[in-house]
């Protein structure tokens, strides 16, 4: 006769053992997850469907070994794909309970889709920018950035002055990145930070649109200074950003280096 099957030994929890070497983990989490998400457009009418790459972390007292790696992904499973400012502490509380943690962090980087039209033709293309959330929740308060990413045109003016054929310009990648008392949506910051170059750069443009743009940036000469001053002016007009960096950088076209500024609000 063979002999029943003994039941299995219960699955040991490694991360829950004790450990003694006495130190605390700020964040220990996953990074790098895909995830499909829809965030809300300022009209509020639609949801753009779009992919995020994310990171979600918790702190780690020091008595215990790990976390449960797991429960982050059926945490942000757990709360669909709609992702917006709105429901995004409560994914953070959500992380507190599971891992019975006392801080919660969520990074979450992802492209943003606008249709633009070409300043004379009215020609349609999409335009893609970089957005990022990064939002932690410390017990119960909650601390949350908004990283918009914007290429613009800038043409030199030191090259204007003195150059007897046209002047140099480039691709300038302006970050902007803001802590507000509330909501300030993507769509307005990044008109903010067009409207600060030489020019706005579009998808798709015609020659009638092609010359309208060169002459616009050869017309509105801007150093790499002047766009991060340009940048921060404006910010400063909206009264519910409590504080700010402003980070450009040109990719020179006559130059082996890249022009570079950056100015900081303080808080309060």
């Amino acid at each position: 006769m063979t002999r029943p099957p003994t039941d299995p030994d219960p699955l040991s929890d490694k991360q829950s053992e004790p450990d003694h070497r006495n130190l605390p983990i700020d964040k220990v989490g996953v990074r790098g997850l895909r995830f499909p998400i829809q965030v809300r457009d300022k009209d509020r009418d639609t949801l753009q469907n779009t992919v995020a790459t994310v990171g979600l972390f918790v702190d780690l007292p020091r008595e215990f070994k790990g976390t449960h790696m797991s429960r982050f992904v059926e945490v942000l499973n757990a709360h669909g794909s709609v992702i917006h400012v709105e429901n995004i502490p409560d994914i953070l509380r959500a992380m507190q309970s599971r891992l019975h943690a006392r801080n919660a962090h969520l990074e979450m980087e992802f492209p943003f889709f606008l249709v633009k039209k070409a300043p004379v033709t009215g020609r349609e293309g999409v335009m893609d920018y970089t957005i990022r959330f990064d939002a932690t929740m410390r017990d119960s308060a909650l601390d949350f950035l908004l990283t918009v990413k914007v290429n613009v045109t800038t043409l030199c003016p030191c090259s204007k002055a003195i150059a007897r054929y046209g002047a140099h310009n480039q691709r300038g990648e302006v970050t902007v990145v803001v802590r507000s008392a509330a909501i300030v949506w993507i769509e307005d910051l990044i008109a903010l930070i067009e409207a600060s170059g030489s020019s706005e750069m579009y998808s798709l443009l015609k020659r009638e649109d092609e010359k309208a743009v060169t002459e616009r940036a050869y017309e509105n000469p801007v150093f790499v200074e002047d766009l991060v001053r340009n940048v921060a002016l404006k910010l400063n007009e909206l009264t519910d950003v409590t504080w700010y960096r402003v980070e450009a950088e040109n990719q020179e076209s006559i130059h082996n280096h890249n022009a570079y500024a950056c100015i900081e609000k303080s808080e309060g």
